[in-house]
């Protein structure tokens, strides 16, 4: 009998063993969710809060990644902390994978339920719960979209300014959890910076505050900014304190044309070195400024074949007279980089127009063919080696290549058009080009992924920008965090090389 007892322990942990790793390398089998486990999440969200619906569950297994579906068991929509805290128990007890998902609007896959399992969706945590202007702060759900946050502190006077592209449609709670920017973070900076506290909840059901809504706090280690920009891998963020600052009076923005895409992010590193810091500093290249104002049917930016690449240059303030010595001076500057014929936006509208164009470049280009985004960041001074090596790895591996972003950051989106691969998740193909491409943005200085994340789509290059040891670091704190590895698992590494 002990001889059986012991073989019967054996297989225990053995079977364990490859049930977890199962789970990490993304193989977990459907069918983990039985009637009687459906039964306790409707009993927690109510009914109507519980997804099984096919066409509803496919909606929920895409998001703005490629072309990737992943569609998940079932779909739950609780309301508020308790009941997420309710379902990450039976989750756990019952090891579950779980994604989290805000609005959908993420590039690199972290939302993406790859594992099947339960999609736990923030969109009905869409309060601001206040606004203290005493202490300029606010504190608001996830499920709040950014530009709706934005506009409510605005109305009084206050400014949130990290603006991702998807402003109109992403929540704040994906832009914790990625570490968004935006065009404005060249001069305000990105989530992390704004964010003071976090209600969190853990795998196995904890409700906990991470902080203290302070300026400053030396008091143990910094969970709040660990759990930013940890793409929901290590907890659910519930409620979220953010940093204000007032709103600036005035703004003024100029539209820059290049006959040379070296040029232009060379002019970028020149305004900076020259003392001036831009509220924005965008870079669109031709042809998707062609793309996207055949999209939106613009003529707002006049296109001719000498041009390569224009700069959306963006001074803020509360002194109308400095801000336009600033762009004068900064329109001077640009003469020694072969500028063309400078654009003044006149007026709000003419503003409203030149950022729509900026902004939905992602969209126009993605529509055209240009599935593939590439997330890269280098020290802005690199910006001309990094645009001539992408083009140089365009023509020799036979793809047509895009580029856009914030390059007063140094951030480069790079978007690729493959006559046959229009993903680059598990194509090998695909995967040794961006190898390459990550290897070049390494020697340069930079890293890759500046504001999209890692997700499912960059896991496999992050052994290209960090040593083993690093890498098991941050395993070691998922698994503090998630012992049974259920949230989010198999994103921004697997469990083992």
């Amino acid at each position: 009998m002990h001889y059986l007892c012991t073989i019967y322990t054996n297989f225990k942990a053995i079977a364990s063993y490859f049930y977890q790793n199962l789970i990490y390398q993304g193989k977990m089998q459907q069918g983990l969710i039985t009637s009687e486990i459906l039964s306790q999440f409707r009993s927690i969200v109510g009914p109507d809060q519980v997804i099984l619906d096919e066409t509803e569950l496919n909606h929920y297994g895409h998001d703005e990644t490629e072309k990737l579906v992943f569609v998940p068991e079932v779909v739950l929509k609780p309301a508020n902390s308790f009941q997420i805290a309710e379902i990450l128990k039976i989750c756990n007890q019952h090891h579950l994978p779980v994604t989290p998902r805000g609005a959908g609007t993420g590039l690199s896959g972290g939302a993406l339920p790859h594992l099947g399992g339960v999609l736990l969706s923030t969109e009905k945590l869409n309060k601001i719960l206040s606004i203290d202007e005493r202490n300029l702060q606010v504190v608001t759900e996830p499920g709040v979209i950014t530009e709706v946050l934005q506009d409510a502190v605005k109305e009084k006077g206050l400014f949130y300014p990290p603006d991702p592209s998807s402003k109109g449609s992403c929540f704040i709670g994906g832009n914790i959890a990625e570490n968004s920017g935006g065009p404005r973070a060249v001069k305000y900076g990105v989530v992390k910076d704004y964010v003071l506290n976090l209600e969190i909840i853990l795998p196995t059901g904890e409700i906990m505050w991470t902080g203290a809504n302070v300026l400053k706090n030396a008091t143990g280690y910094n969970l709040t900014q660990l759990v930013v920009g940890s793409e929901g891998t290590l907890c659910i963020v519930t409620k979220i304190v953010l940093k204000l600052i007032p709103h600036p009076k005035f703004d003024l923005l100029m539209l820059v044309p290049f006959g040379s895409l070296e040029n232009a992010g060379a002019a970028v590193s020149a305004i900076f070195r020259a003392g001036f810091v831009p509220s924005a500093l965008e870079l669109i290249e031709i042809n998707a400024l062609q793309i996207v104002s055949k999209m939106v049917e613009s003529t707002a930016v006049p296109v001719n074949d000498s041009i390569e690449g224009h700069l959306i240059i963006e001074v803020d303030g509360n002194n109308m007279d400095v801000l336009m010595q600033e762009m004068e001076a900064i329109a001077e500057l640009m003469t020694q980089f072969d500028a063309g014929d400078i654009l003044f936006a006149d007026d709000a509208q003419q503003k409203a127009e030149l950022w729509k164009l900026r902004r939905r470049a992602a969209e126009a280009v993605k529509l055209e063919g240009y599935t593939i985004e590439e997330d890269t960041v280098v020290p802005r001074a690199e910006l001309p080696a990094l645009i001539k090596g992408v083009k140089e790895m365009g023509i020799q591996h036979g793809f047509k290549v895009v580029c856009y972003g914030h390059a007063g950051d140094g951030n480069l989106h790079i978007r690729i058009n493959h006559p046959t691969i229009k993903n680059s998740h598990d194509n090998p193909e695909m995967t040794n080009i961006l190898k390459s491409l990550f290897s070049l943005v390494k020697s340069l200085g930079g890293t890759i992924s500046a504001e999209h994340g890692i997700g499912l789509i960059q896991k496999p290059y992050m052994e290209t920008v960090f040593s083993k040891t690093a890498i098991q670091l941050m395993r070691d704190i998922k698994l503090a965090f998630d012992p049974n590895n259920i949230l989010n698992a198999g994103k921004i590494f697997d469990s083992k090389d």
